[in-house]
């Protein structure tokens, strides 16, 4: 069975996904960038009192083996759900209830050990969200709606880091802790909306296989056995860690690179990440439908690649601020034609139609995993040769990613 004749077959409505899908990545986001991105780093600065870049990646280092195993195992438990409520619903309820008690854990936290403990609790649990939500395309959307659907995937992002900078920009001291509370009713009000709102359909009649755990321990390597799967993974993979490196060390960046004083610095973070996003917004809005009308995914994906490795060079030219809204600006619309392509992309070289949830598990860590491992990695660059070594391993990363993205086959 095709993916348009499953989505057809079980009577799925497109219309509340307009709505809805978006909302849920936006919410995950909101999570992501909030949190690691302004959040963390201070709540590093209030328990040790400095911008200690070792601290920063110690909280950092549990997390990403932690986001790495929960995206498939979570993907593919959520194939095999059979409930009234459907595959992906209880999963999508679950995780986040669960994720704000660990979010609450973590608001607490007065130790760094204490802290990277509940963040990779958290990003264990949220991942298992961001498995059973991402499945939600291919399990509805048929394959002439791909790119538009992954557009509206794709404006999560952005849209999330705009709320972000703003939200930071007016009370620059909810980043003292305020914001985890804010973030804990943004993804409650998320997971009812697409539960409710956009309802699966019941799953309790669909065949049960049984269990075997070889098998689905074997399953999870399956997929990479597919050559356009495995280089999807690599473009993916490559393309968000060149993005996310800098994106969550931005705050440590602007003080210790661009010397803004550090009274000034959540302020000129948050403009910076209105500016690069609302850049990032309109390339999805355009790139997106445009995509579905050419039917050219991959392509769009190189140009984005091959952009992000040139626009990385602005700041070490230009080591201003002005050279850093330059930066966010061009980068902004590299990463929005990204935004605008992955998924659609990614879906169109998912091997089994059956198995989406754990295939696009599979995928999600090529996703997930750079915005949770970067700040370790950055913090391991920055110490080994400061913030030049940082942009310069980013520009190779991207290059590589555009190399993989090139060897796909089966999608133009």
């Amino acid at each position: 069975m095709t993916q348009t004749q499953a989505a057809e077959e079980r009577g799925y409505r497109l219309g509340p996904l307009y709505l809805t899908l978006p909302f849920a990545n936006a919410a995950v986001m909101f999570l992501w960038m909030s949190i690691g991105a302004f959040v963390l780093p201070r709540h590093v600065q209030l328990i040790t009192g400095t911008n200690d870049v070792a601290a920063l990646g110690l909280a950092n280092s549990i997390g990403p083996l932690m986001a790495t195993i929960a995206n498939p195992i979570f993907g593919q438990i959520s194939d095999r759900t059979r409930s009234r409520f459907g595959r992906r619903s209880p999963w999508i309820l679950g995780c986040v209830a669960v994720g704000i008690l660990a979010l609450l854990l973590q608001a607490n936290a007065g130790s760094v050990l204490v802290l990277g403990v509940s963040w990779a609790a958290v990003q264990l649990i949220m991942n298992g969200y961001q498995a059973a939500a991402t499945a939600i395309l291919p399990d509805r959307v048929p394959p002439q709606r791909y790119g538009t659907f992954s557009a509206l995937w794709g404006l999560g992002t952005p849209i999330a880091t705009i709320c972000g900078a703003l939200m930071f920009m007016q009370v620059p001291s909810l980043a003292d802790g305020g914001a985890y509370y804010v973030v804990m009713v943004v993804l409650a009000i998320a997971a009812l909306l697409v539960v409710f709102g956009s309802p699966d359909r019941s799953s309790a009649d669909l065949p049960r296989q049984p269990f075997n755990l070889g098998q689905f321990m074997a399953a999870f390597v399956k997929p990479l056995a597919s050559r356009d799967f495995m280089w999807a993974f690599i473009g993916r993979f490559g393309l968000m860690l060149g993005y996310m490196m800098i994106f969550t060390f931005n705050l440590f960046l602007l003080e210790d690179f661009i010397k803004i004083p550090k009274s000034e610095v959540i302020a000129k973070m948050a403009v910076l990440m209105l500016i690069g996003q609302v850049a990032t917004l309109l390339a999805v809005l355009v790139i997106g439908p445009l995509s579905d009308k050419v039917s050219r995914f991959k392509l769009f994906a190189l140009i984005s690649g091959l952009a992000s490795a040139v626009t990385l060079a602005v700041p070490l030219f230009m080591p201003t601020f002005g050279g850093m809204v330059i930066y966010n600006i061009l980068h902004g619309v590299a990463f929005g034609v990204f935004m605008a392509v992955d998924m659609a992309l990614v879906t169109k070289v998912l091997p089994n139609p059956e198995e989406v949830g754990k295939d696009m598990g599979v995928i999600n860590i090529a996703n997930a995993g750079p915005q949770i491992a970067a700040p370790a990695l950055a913090a391991l660059l920055v110490s080994i040769g400061g913030y030049t070594t940082l942009f310069g391993v980013g520009i190779v990363v991207s290059l590589i990613a555009s190399l993989a993205v090139l060897k796909i086959k089966s999608v133009r």
